[in-house]
This record gives structure tokens, sequence and C-alpha cells, in this order.
């Protein structure tokens, strides 16, 4: 007769972060003034004095993102209206358990004659995150879209100078319908020395992708251009949608050569928690 050792109950699920935002704008006597609020969980956005529009400070309230933890952000400006959101401070995607992934999903509706600034301040990858994010953007006629998605890869500061993992990034910009923009890249195992590729990065340790879509574009070009380093490039896939992609050694450096370039693209109107 053989004895047979009781099996071990399986461990409990790790807790993991759930949050979403929903938020929309009017025009009332011409100011830009919320129009609805839904929010749920560790995300919240809170609404600082703004000198344009109105602006939303979107927070997550667990401190990062992890394996596993889901969040949703959706936003529309209504018609003449004017909405800015960013984040209170930079996001974290932190180290994740084996099999797990976080994912942040954000949806934006720009409606005709309307203008939506997305300009969360940057995100911070730990060594061994598993991060995927997804944007998409919808703008129905004369809407004007600024998004902007600054990375650092790794914690300089921290002595963190390896960084492995995964992250996948994906946006899509449409207007009435048709596509304008669609971008996508991963990076997947050994970050840093993917990144230290002269094809790739060449050794840097932070990037950003901006996309501006508005009339005015084409006239952007040339005094963005003369802003950039020679780490970055700027051009026109239309007279009215501009892209810009920008690589430094460090969050640093990528602040000190992007804040200039979103001054100009927003007459100096950024938000507040940018300049901290």
């Amino acid at each position: 007769m053989t004895a047979h050792m009781p099996l071990s109950p399986p461990l409990p699920a790790q807790p993991r972060a759930i949050g979403s935002v929903r938020l929309s704008t009017k025009a009332l006597n011409g100011r830009s003034v919320l129009d609805g609020l839904y929010q749920q969980g560790a995300a919240k956005a809170v609404f600082p004095r703004a000198n344009t529009g109105l602006t939303a400070v979107l927070l997550n309230t667990s401190g990062g993102v992890t394996g596993g933890d889901r969040f949703q952000y959706e936003a529309e400006a209504g018609a003449g209206t004017h909405l800015t959101l960013t984040t209170q401070a930079c996001e974290r995607a932190y180290r994740a358990q084996p099999g797990e992934v976080g994912r942040v999903s954000t949806t934006l509706r720009v409606a005709n004659g309307a203008s939506l600034w997305w300009l969360p301040q940057e995100t911070l990858v730990f060594d061994g995150c598993a991060l995927e994010r997804r944007l998409s953007c919808d703008i129905t006629g004369t809407g004007r879209a600024l998004i902007v998605e600054p990375i650092c890869l790794g914690r300089l500061a921290m002595g963190e100078a390896q960084v492995q993992g995964r992250i996948s990034d994906r946006i899509s910009i449409r207007r009435d319908g048709a596509p304008l923009v669609q971008d996508g890249w991963t990076l997947s195992g050994d970050i840093t020395a993917q990144m230290a590729h002269a094809a790739s990065g060449d050794g840097a340790g932070a990037m950003v992708s901006l996309t501006y879509v508005a009339p005015d574009a084409e006239a952007r070009l040339d005094p963005i251009r003369a802003l950039l380093p020679e780490t970055g490039g700027t051009s026109l896939l239309a007279r009215d949608v501009l892209v810009l992609r920008l690589l430094a050694p460090s969050g640093y450096h990528l602040r000190r050569h992007l804040l200039p370039i979103l001054d100009h693209l927003t007459h100096s109107d950024m938000p507040l928690c940018w300049r901290l």
C-alpha cells in the first residue's frame, strides 16, 4: 500500500491593479468644461486650473504597472473644445512575474472643431518589465491632435544600466475613419543590447514618438527641425500630419530637447506638472 502526500493548495493569485477613467468635454459660454466623468479603481483624474481649455491630470494610485495590471483611459474632446491630458508623474513599468503582462489601453476621440493634446510624462521601464500599450485616436473633420509618447529604458540614476524584459507599443490615428498613422514597435529580451545597435538605438536610453495633426503642421516643420539634435528627425506624412522621432542618452537629455518642441506646438501652454 502506497502512502500519498496531500497535494499542496495552489498559490493564491497576487493582487493586481485595475483602473479606468472616461471623460468628455463640452463648450459652455465659450469655455471648455467637463461634460462627463467616470473613474474606477486605481485610475483617477484631477483638473487643475489651465490657461487654455480643460486639463486633466491622470493618476495611477497603485504607483505603477506590473504584470497582470489593467488600465483603460478614454477621453473625448467635444466640438469647439480643447482638452489636454497628462500624468501627475512618470509612469513606472515594474518587474513582472513570469507569464504576466501589464496592459494599458487609451482611446481618444476628437470632434469636429476640437483639439486634444495627449501629453503623458515619461514611462520608466524597469528591468524585467512586461508591458503592452495600445493607443487609438479618432479625429472628425477639422479636429486637431497632438500625441506624444516618451519612454526611458532603465533607471540610470539608480545604476540600472542593463534592462531585460518586453514592451510593445501600438499607436493608431484615424480621421473620418481613414488611417493617418499606424505605428508600432516591440522590444523583447535584452533591451539594452538591442538599443545598442547603430541601426536601432545607437546606445540610446530614452526615446519619444510624436504626431501632430493640424492645418498648420507644414508650417511647423522647419522650426521643429531647427530644434532637433542629430538623433532626431521629423517629416510630413501629409500637409497636415507631422511625425517626429527622437532618441537621447537619458531622460534628462530627452526632456532638454523635447520641451522646446512641445512649447512650440502648444504655444508654451504646457501642463504645470511638466515644469516641476
